[in-house]
């Protein structure tokens, strides 16, 4: 197969966008879109200095270095049409946890106009309850009492921009680019909330001189094994060390507030809007939510990928129930948008079997998306007294998964929830289905307002236990 190679030369591009989580998401999206515009001349001081801040990007930092930080980009089509793309809009990288004053001298560098994140939905370090900063936390403590020597994001960010004020090297724009409601107004709270604590007088400038504009970001992009690394250069004929793919679906849409320029990226695809709150609404309620839905009762019936849960029917029938009657009366319409072709997209792309995700990873840290991705619409369907089954199974399943830690065929395994506190996993040991309600997502929904509701889920909790996932699925369905 022929690789699209970049038509421009790496050595006449300037870093104007400082990157922090150079992930495969990132490189997938972000850096996609802008491999597409550098081919423009009058683009070229807008590549991308990735940073990665943590001593586990390093295998990813080092085989990226040995490529001189190009790498491709695989696009599997759901019409079987696939792409290459050799991708080289990395023009540098910086790994913090080696060499720190080198992502502060950047971040202070007035070349740099735009920080962009991916630092996953709960890496912004609010508290699930209250959803303000957690400042008590160790390393947010260490930071604000040794500005100077930065460990987390928030360190990094928050020295970046106080040389950056006293060298008046200009103003920056903060772009999140995780998947959560808002997410301009999640980096502020949370970036402002830190500097606030430590520097009043930097906060007064961030105040004058940083923009957080929200933005939507959607491509489903699975993690890399060394299997796939296998696989993917066979199919490039390349000798890629840190290849990447993702589904030939692709979306981002910004809010244009970017105090100090931005890059052309309308040119590439990218929409750019006043208000993205139709925009991410619509996507988070349906793709993001739909995965959380599937998630766990599709692991529990003993599916490992996503496409593989998508061949089952009753996964399928489930997943297209929640879309039509709990989450389409509560979503508005982004202008040409048509809703019923949206959802059968998704359909479509989580069924693609050559993209096919982990069930597991949609899985991780469901304490931080619950409250990101079910919360907010079962809130709605609580005040409206509308039928919550299908919530009510999904926590039935959740608490399943975190107590029990053994599928439907009588497989064990282990769950990933960084983000959990001890007070959680007090509630998860305890045998009482509605003391799991008091979980940390859960603590902003009262659903002591619908009997129904608990009715329903204490029954799917004593029934998933006696007649595995698959059985009690069926009778959700009926």
């Amino acid at each position: 197969m022929n690789t699209i190679t970049y038509s421009y030369n790496t050595k006449n591009i300037t870093s104007g966008i400082l990157h922090i989580g150079v992930g495969n998401f990132h490189r997938a999206h972000e850096a996609a879109y802008t491999n597409n515009l550098l081919a423009h001349q009058d683009q070229s001081n807008w590549g991308i200095c990735g940073v990665s801040l943590l001593p586990s990007d390093k295998n990813i930092v080092e085989r990226l270095r040995k490529q001189n930080l190009a790498y491709t980009l695989t696009v599997f089509g759901r019409d079987n049409r696939d792409e290459v793309y050799k991708i080289g809009s990395i023009v540098e990288l910086i790994a913090g946890y080696e060499d720190p004053e080198a992502v502060l001298r950047k971040i202070e560098s007035s070349s740099i106009k735009i920080i962009s994140l991916t630092i996953t939905e709960g890496g912004y370090n609010l508290d699930k309850e209250t959803g303000l900063f957690n400042v008590a936390d160790e390393k947010i403590q260490e930071d604000l009492k040794n500005p100077k020597n930065p460990k987390t994001v928030f360190g990094f960010i928050a020295e970046g921009l106080r040389r950056r004020k006293e060298t008046g090297n200009g103003g920056i724009t903060i772009l999140s680019c995780d998947n959560l409601q808002h997410n301009g107004n999640t980096a502020k709270k949370a970036f402002t909330s830190f500097i606030k604590e430590q520097d009043s007088e930097l906060a007064e400038w961030v105040n004058l001189n940083v923009t957080f504009p929200n933005s939507m970001v959607d491509r489903i992009t699975p993690a890399t094994t060394e299997q796939d690394i296998e696989r993917l250069n066979k199919k490039s004929g390349d000798t890629d060390l840190a290849p990447v793919y993702c589904e030939d679906f692709i979306q981002w849409v910004i809010e244009d507030n970017f105090i100090a320029g931005r890059p052309a990226w309308e040119r590439v695809g990218v929409e750019f809007t006043n208000d993205v709150t139709a925009f991410e609404n619509m996507k988070l309620s349906l793709l993001n939510a739909s995965h959380t839905l599937l998630s766990y009762p599709s692991f529990l019936k003993g599916y490992r990928a996503v496409d593989q849960a998508m061949q089952d029917d009753d996964i399928v029938q489930f997943i297209r129930t929640f879309m039509d009657v709990d989450i389409t009366p509560y979503i508005e319409v982004p202008a040409n948008t048509n809703l019923k072709l949206y959802k059968q997209t998704l359909i479509e792309r989580f069924s693609n079997r050559a993209v096919s995700d982990q069930v597991s990873r949609l899985c991780f840290d469901g304490i931080s998306k619950f409250p990101v991705y079910i919360v907010p619409n079962t809130m709605k369907m609580l005040k409206d007294d509308k039928d919550l089954k299908r919530i009510a199974f999904l926590i039935a399943t959740y608490r399943h998964y975190l107590k029990y830690k053994v599928d439907d065929n009588g497989l064990a395994f282990q769950i990933a929830e960084p983000w959990i506190t001890k007070d959680d996993e007090l509630i998860i040991a305890d045998d009482e289905p509605l003391y799991f309600l008091t979980l940390s997502p859960f603590k902003s929904l009262d659903f002591s307002k619908s009997e129904k509701f608990l009715e329903q889920y204490i029954k799917f909790t004593i029934d998933i236990k006696e007649q595995g996932v698959g059985r009690v699925l069926k009778n959700v369905l009926s």
